[in-house]
């Protein structure tokens, strides 16, 4: 559990800084769509000898690669188009508290497949956490909401179950290693962007050569370079074995510390101070984390025939 939740919070970190580095991209006249092909593509072109190496070793069967084409089609590709969509529609506070309600889809989906109500301080923990989602997101104010764009928010927010739900790994049938399912999924991720920015759904738009971090021009090779390796390799390598090494609901809550590291990361890279609110909903958020963590080491063993019978 304590190597899960380091290897977890790892990755929430480094997830963190994708905001500021986009936002260097964003600020530099280039479009959410090349921003997101470039980095899920530069992923996929850094991961490809580990691709190459583990196919060798590892042929993907039926069900191995069907695991892999969903977690790139959902939880690579799909997370960025479905947010994507939903600012085109709602302010960013709203879509990132629609995207962030996927710890609280996965205590749902629990309920309803193992038929066991989760623990009340389970309950709780999904309460404090969701509260201090919202003091760091700031929602509050003149917001922009629709139907359609609370669609796309709670598309997104199931595509980031997949992440939670599908890191692969294991002996069963269909299990992928979770390094091939990581660099597979990139692959695939990055043909269906392609794909997207082709027809127009998320247009290509190439901006100024350079971007300003930290107060410092830094030319766009270098901020690429910086959010593909610190930014998506990193936690999703990081994500993965911290999703295998914790229970899928602990996993996805502390996923929602993502959110005060990008404040952080703001703070330092471009300079946007954290308020007292955003800092108290950190805290809150730390604080539903740890609750729900006593609530899973309190849980008795349900037994694999039980749970598959529920």
């Amino acid at each position: 559990m304590a190597r899960g939740l380091v290897w977890a919070l790892v990755s929430a970190a480094a997830y963190g800084f994708s905001g500021p580095l986009g936002s260097a991209f964003l600020e530099a006249g280039w479009s959410p769509g090349l921003t997101t092909l470039l980095r899920i593509a530069g992923t996929a072109i850094l991961l490809l000898p580990v691709t190459l190496v583990l196919l060798r070793r590892h042929p993907l069967s039926g069900g191995g690669a069907r695991k892999v084409l969903l977690y790139g089609l959902a939880a690579v590709a799909g997370v960025q188009l479905c947010f994507f969509q939903a600012l085109q529609h709602l302010s960013v506070g709203v879509a990132l508290l629609l995207e962030f309600l996927a710890p609280v889809l996965l205590v749902g989906w629990t309920w309803l497949r193992t038929r066991r109500t989760p623990a009340a301080i389970t309950l709780v923990g999904c309460l404090v956490s969701l509260a201090g989602l919202v003091f760091v997101v700031d929602p509050f104010g003149p917001q922009r909401v629709d139907v359609v764009g609370i669609l796309w928010g709670v598309a997104s927010a199931v595509c980031v179950c997949v992440y939670f739900l599908l890191p692969g790994g294991g002996d069963d049938e269909g299990g992928v290693p979770p390094m091939l399912m990581i660099s597979g999924a990139m692959m695939v991720g990055a043909v269906a962007l392609t794909v997207t920015g082709l027809t127009g759904i998320t247009p290509w738009e190439v901006g100024a050569p350079t971007g300003t971090l930290a107060g410092v021009e830094v030319g766009w090779p270098v901020l690429l370079a910086m959010m593909v390796v610190l930014a998506t390799a990193l936690p999703y390598v990081t994500g993965i074995i911290g999703i295998r090494l914790l229970d899928t609901r602990v996993a996805s809550f502390v996923g929602l510390s993502e959110v005060m590291f990008g404040v952080i990361g703001a703070w330092l890279l471009v300079a946007q101070t954290p308020s007292p609110t955003q800092l108290f909903g950190g805290l809150l958020i730390l604080a539903g984390i740890v609750l729900i963590r006593r609530a899973e080491t309190r849980a008795p063993v349900v037994p694999a025939e039980l749970a598959a019978g529920a």
